[in-house]
């Protein structure tokens, strides 16, 4: 089958990975595996992944954008596109006006991924205007269901991460770890509770330097580490955590790390895990991965992250704001390390992938549109060479 993913760009994110993981599995499958967006540092992944990629600027936020529709169209009769799955609701809007001109009987087939708790809208309404709907899990599902009651069927498959990454019991080799106490001379000694995520409200920097302020108390060795950058946009907000940190008399016992390409490992090295944010994260990535290599993960009970940890580890859900709860969970877990589930399949990213894959094939199979013979993966031939950047 002939598969077009469109999004905005092809960044880092968790949208974009998906795209590429997607990209990646079809193209491994035989299928022919299409992309268009803006471009971005990923492109040279997914061509060299098996993917062809068109650039268009289809999620500029512009009318003019809308002067691509019919450039759209043609290119699905062209290519004889059978899925269109969008990803982004510029994009999809693009999308669906493109599709909807098209004759029934032989147009594609229309898919939408509801990536976050997009504010509603009929701007947002757009990812509900399609034939089958995914979600990132059951509470993106339920939000899609309470406030666009969408006519499409909706299917929650969680987003997933490969077990050969993220292995039982990970932790980071020597040169690492050398090179990790050479960066960070003052962590030597100390009990590592690490907040991964961007500086931003939404994650809870507040509640974790309250957090820290408490253990210091009882767990004198413990140091807070918050992984992820900063964009100039919250600089102020970033000075103001640095007061907070000072009147705090945590000075030397909170640490930037700004942006890093080693969260595995960080996460490997800490004690304690922690996800705090106020609004509830459609899935809560780095939630499943430090549990997948064993560590402990303290979090608000909301969102996607409530569902993984329900799943893996429900003693670390705490109530959304409670503070109290949240420092009693914590030093639980400091003085006697639980015991974690094993990765469930449901967030597996074989699992994501076929459950993806299988979406696609129901689509197709009722008749409607050009007549594809979904291979069998056990059959599948090799990826399509001939890739356009």
């Amino acid at each position: 089958m002939n598969v077009l993913q469109l999004l905005p760009a092809l960044d880092s994110g968790g949208v974009e990975r998906g795209t590429l993981e997607v990209g990646r599995h079809l193209a491994g499958l035989g299928h022919r595996s299409m992309v268009i967006s803006a471009g971005g540092c990923l492109v040279d992944t997914l061509v060299a992944e098996g993917s062809e990629h068109y650039c268009w600027a289809i999620g500029e936020k512009s009318l003019g954008t809308l002067r691509l529709v019919p450039r759209l169209r043609r290119f699905l009769v062209e290519n004889e596109v059978d899925i269109v799955h969008v990803r982004s609701r510029l994009p999809a809007w693009v999308g669906y006006l493109a599709w909807r001109r098209m004759n029934p009987a032989t147009r594609p087939r229309l898919v939408s991924t509801f990536h976050g708790f997009y504010s509603v809208g009929r701007y947002s309404a757009i990812m509900s205007r399609v034939e089958h709907v995914i979600a990132v899990s059951d509470a993106i599902a339920e939000h899609v269901a309470q406030q666009y009651r969408p006519a499409a069927p909706v299917t929650t498959i969680h987003r997933g991460i490969d077990p050969a990454l993220y292995p039982a019991g990970y932790r980071a080799d020597e040169a690492w770890a050398r090179s990790w106490a050479e960066q960070c001379p003052h962590l030597r000694g100390k009990r590592l509770l690490t907040l991964p995520g961007r500086i931003s409200r939404l994650k809870g920097h507040a509640d974790f330097i309250d957090l820290i302020a408490r253990l210091k108390e009882t767990v004198p060795d413990i140091h807070g580490l918050i992984v992820g950058g900063q964009e100039d946009k919250h600089r102020r907000y970033l000075a103001g955590l640095e007061q907070a940190i000072v009147q705090r008399g945590l000075r030397g016992d909170v640490t930037f790390t700004g942006h890093r390409g080693d969260l595995r490992e960080i996460m490997s090295v800490s004690s304690l895990v922690v996800s705090l944010s106020g609004k509830p994260e459609s899935f809560g990535r780095t939630v499943l991965e430090a549990l997948a290599i064993g560590v402990p993960v303290v979090a608000y009970d909301h969102g996607g992250v409530g569902e993984i940890l329900a799943a893996m580890l429900p003693s670390g859900r705490v109530r959304v704001d409670d503070r109290a709860g949240l420092y009693e969970c914590c030093l639980r877990f400091l003085r006697q390390r639980p015991m974690i589930i094993d990765l469930p399949l449901r967030f597996t990213l074989s699992e994501m992938l076929s459950a993806t894959v299988a979406v696609y094939g129901r689509l197709l199979a009722d008749g409607r549109g050009r007549h594809v013979a979904l291979a069998n993966p056990a059959q599948a031939g090799r990826p399509r060479e001939g890739s356009r950047a």
